[in-house]
């Protein structure tokens, strides 16, 4: 804030809520008096042109009824008014106002007054344009060299220039590239008109190149017609400013011009030539400025206003004086006014017109005298002591962040699932195809040991699970209470998910006394879903392409006890053989040994191994820890499936390629759409009626073909969105076996998962191929290298789509085989590097060159083998484990 006030030397309010922009203010001596002295016109968007002439008997005088020179109401709103040669055979200064569809040039003139009224002024018009189309802004000045004369030239919404020689039209051309129009003037010195376009770029235009281009009226020829005359429209310069421009000015000094662009955030000065003579960071948000030459030799001064009320005064790229305005001002002009020279005229968009000068007045208060006393410095210390007490109590963190008796937050969520389906399902719009679809009730209870306020829950689930209710949203919760909600929960998508785990989330304020609008906490908590809500007992099946053992350390356990909720008590034979069928229709089938310590879990489907596997570890785990068992462990000694894990991320990369190309096909199909209507319209338009020549069936087509490329793509966009929930399922299937096998710790698992699923869902930029790839790599060459000489290479692949999967795999390949030999995940890479290093045989390093990487991937592929696809023909259930293990 200055601390420095414009001085007001006269000001008036005009109209009531009437609305004025940078173009409605004007400062010349508009009525040809020859005395020297400017005079203010206005106009505004509700029509009224006003011409003033201030006169104030002493500064800051309001104004009188003979300042007001002229007012009058036109017909339509008032975009821009300017002020010179604008009349054939005569130089006198003439007033051009510029309507959205008209353009018209008026004599303002003057008549003694025979009595005290004083002098009486009248406009005539001179002349006037209607345009055809919707005009914008407008430029003057001596376009192609004329002299003493000026000509006009406006832009229209759509990107036009029409220029205007006094009475008659010139001609009219089409910016090239146009989207929205710009600021534009004018310079006399280079002949071009300079405009900053919606790309962000100053752009320059010859008078010349303008008036030998092709006409805008033959702009809507056909491609196949080629024109006589004319070329096409080019810019003598471009220059990317890279923000949008308010407004621009060209000011000239000592035989030289500079091109003042002002910016939303910036301010350029420019040369003939485009290039940057300077720029200047502003830091505020500009609304207005007016450059003009400066007493200093070479320099140049330019005011600048903006939005927090401010008028600056920069000398170049320095900041030599700031005043504080009344208003924003949008447009300011500096003139002439009754003998006073440099008075700085500003408009803000409700109607304060002000003219100011700079400057400062004395400041007439003088502090009063004080009593002189003797000072106490005990009494001083006393009170700077318990100062310094209030200040410490007051910024200690209880009162900031206030905490409970019992060191709560403030608000704790917990969840309820129920143990039972409901009765009633309340599964709304599911796409599975069986006959029932299950659902489950959840209830999320919030507690609150303070009171708090605007809470929002959120519940979220896993696609294709499906919630009656996701958002709750509640004003306030007193201390002590607590708010009880209950949702449901269902297999909404026809394939199973990949995790059945749920959280819910509470957002909410805690209110205290130095902030009542309350500090924003977050609390949250997880629920686990039954599996019967997406799958039911069945039949076991005897045949099965996939198989997986898992070994304990513990004797078997009944499936009967393991899975009271899909066995029955009294069937015998379910102790050690169990089938489940998910909704989807998949079945897997599960067999406990009697005497060795495994359990078989087999499917048709790899993916849906997954939540089986995750199930039973979970059940032995919690099975063994009711019953105080602490060393209970779960190992995998078989070949990891990675072939068929392989088989679907093909799968899952093969529709991400399908779907590159429905967005190529899309965007071929509407460049050829928009190009067959734009030819429809011109014929439309074209006055004389002209044969379609098959546009009309050619449109029909295209519109079918992105119809039907926006179903297929739509079609595409589901399958991918399934295959990654199975590649996903799968995913999680390989790293328990991968963990199980290497009996990797909780922290290494948490890396594992990191690795393998970097991405929760597909994006459009960023996959889950090359994000995986990228982490892998990133392993291979930090904790699971072999030397530091690995270490030292970096990856600069970039993330991008890429061609084929067999990087990937080879990657996956070498990571199980780095592991395979003794490799740990870590963070710590030095540590890593030393074991890795004594180990016998070593760690396989990254191969440089394909031959090695071809023979690296052959022996690691030979080590993970396949699982068995033989179609299992042992009898179930009495034995069948026993008699599938035996040679």
């Amino acid at each position: 804030m200055s601390l420095f006030k414009a001085r007001d030397w006269w000001s008036t309010t005009l109209g009531v809520k009437e609305e004025f922009d940078q173009g409605c203010l004007c400062v010349a001596d508009v009525d040809n008096s020859g005395s020297g002295q400017d005079k203010i016109t206005v106009g505004s968007f509700m029509g009224y042109l006003r011409i003033f002439n201030p006169h104030p008997v002493k500064p800051g005088d309001g104004m009188q009824a003979e300042d007001l020179l002229l007012e009058v109401q036109l017909r339509d709103p008032i975009l821009q008014v300017e002020v010179g040669k604008f009349v054939s055979g005569t130089e006198l200064l003439h007033l051009a106002v510029l309507h959205c569809r008209k353009l018209c040039v008026y004599a303002v003139s003057g008549t003694l007054g025979n009595v005290e009224h004083g002098n009486q002024y009248q406009i005539k018009l001179m002349y006037e344009h209607n345009l055809q189309r919707t005009a914008c802004n407008m430029t003057y000045g001596p376009f192609g060299g004329v002299k003493g004369r000026d000509l006009i030239c406006i832009q229209s919404m759509d990107g036009m220039l029409m220029l205007f020689e006094q009475e008659s039209y010139a001609f009219g051309r089409f910016l090239p590239g146009f989207l929205l129009p710009g600021p534009l003037t004018y310079s006399s010195r280079t002949d071009s008109f300079i405009t900053v376009s919606s790309c962000q770029q100053v752009e320059s235009y010859k008078y010349q190149v303008l008036a030998f281009a092709t006409d805008a009226d033959e702009r809507q020829e056909t491609e196949h017609q080629k024109l006589s005359s004319g070329k096409r429209l080019v810019t003598d310069w471009v220059l990317n400013i890279g923000e949008q421009a308010l407004d621009i000015c060209v000011v000239s000094f000592n035989q030289t011009s500079s091109v003042f662009v002002l910016g939303e955030r910036n301010f350029f000065c420019l040369k003939d030539n485009g290039q940057i003579r300077f720029m200047k960071k502003l830091d505020c948000s500009p609304s207005c400025f007016l450059p003009y030459c400066s007493v200093s030799e070479g320099t140049i001064n330019a005011l600048v206003g903006n939005h927090n009320n401010m008028l600056h005064v920069y000398q170049d790229v320095t900041l030599k004086w700031a005043t504080q305005l009344p208003h924003i001002p949008v447009a300011v002009k500096v003139g002439n006014l009754q003998d006073l020279k440099g008075v700085i005229v500003t408009l803000s968009d409700s109607g304060h017109l002000q003219c100011s000068y700079l400057g400062t007045d004395p400041s007439l208060f003088q502090a009063p005298k004080v009593e002189s006393r003797d000072i106490n410095y005990e009494e001083l210390d006393r009170e700077m002591k318990e100062l310094q007490k209030i200040i410490k109590e007051s910024t200690k963190t209880q009162d900031i962040l206030p905490k409970s008796e019992k060191n709560c937050d403030g608000l704790r969520i917990t969840s309820e699932v129920s143990s039972d389906l409901d009765a009633i399902s309340q599964a709304i719009d599911s796409e599975v195809r069986a006959e029932a679809v299950p659902s489950v009730t959840v209830k999320i209870t919030l507690r609150s040991t303070l009171a708090v306020q605007k809470i929002q829950l959120s519940i979220c689930v896993q696609p294709p699970l499906a919630l009656t209710h996701d958002q709750f949203i509640f004003d306030d919760i007193e201390s002590c209470g607590s708010k009880v909600v209950a949702l449901s929960v269902f297999l909404k998508g026809n394939w199973p998910p990949a995790e059945l785990e749920g959280n819910a989330m509470a957002a909410y304020s805690i209110p205290t006394d130095l902030n009542p609008e309350g500090i924003p906490r977050v609390a949250q908590c997880k629920f686990r879903l039954p599996l019967r809500l997406i799958c039911f007992p069945a039949q076991p099946s005897k045949t099965a392409n996939h198989k997986l053992t898992i070994d304990t350390n513990k004797p078997p356990v009944s499936l009967v006890n393991l899975f009271p909720d899909f066995a029955d008590q009294s069937d015998e034979d379910q102790a050690n053989v169990l089938g489940f069928q998910f909704l989807t229709g998949s079945r897997i089938t599960l067999l406990a040994s009697k005497t060795s310590q495994r359990y078989r879990i087999q499917s048709e489907q790899l993916e849906d191994l997954w939540l089986i596997t995750k199930e039973l570890t979970f059940r032995l785990e919690e099975h063994f820890k009711k019953q105080n068992s602490k060393d209970f462990t779960c190992t995998f000694s078989g070949s990891v499936p990675l072939q068929e894990y392989f088989e679907l991320i093909d799968r899952h990369f093969e529709l991400r390629l399908n779907a590159e190309k429905f967005e190529e096909l899309l965007s071929e199909r509407a460049i050829q759409f928009r190009a067959i209507e734009r030819r429809l319209l011109t014929r439309f338009k074209d006055k004389t009626p002209a044969p379609l020549q098959h546009l009309d069936t050619l449109l029909e087509g295209t519109y079918r073909q992105i119809i039907a490329l926006a179903d297929a793509a739509e079609e595409n966009q589901a399958n991918m969105f399934q295959a990654f929930t199975k590649l996903k399922s799968a995913t999680l299937l390989v790293i328990m076996l991968i963990s199980l096998w290497q009996k990797l710790s909780t922290d290494q698992v948490a890396i594992l998962e990191a690795a393998f699923l970097p991405l929760t869902l597909d994006s459009q930029g960023l996959g889950w191929e090359e994000s995986m790839d990228a982490a892998i790599s990133h392993l291979l060459k930090t904790c699971l290298s072999k030397s530091s000489k690995e270490q030292a290479l970096t990856i600069t692949s970039q993330l991008t789509i890429p061609k084929d999967t067999s990087r990937l795999k080879k990657h996956i390949t070498l990571l199980c085989d780095r592991l395979a030999k003794g490799g740990r995940l870590c963070l710590n890479t030095e540590t890593n590097i030393q074991q890795t290093m004594v180990m016998p045989g070593g760690c396989t390093p990254i191969p440089e060159s394909d031959l090695e990487e071809r023979t690296a991937v052959h022996c690691s592929t030979a080590m993970f083998t396949n699982l068995t696809k033989q179609k299992s023909k042992t009898d179930l259930p009495q034995g069948a484990l026993e008699e599938a293990e035996k040679p």
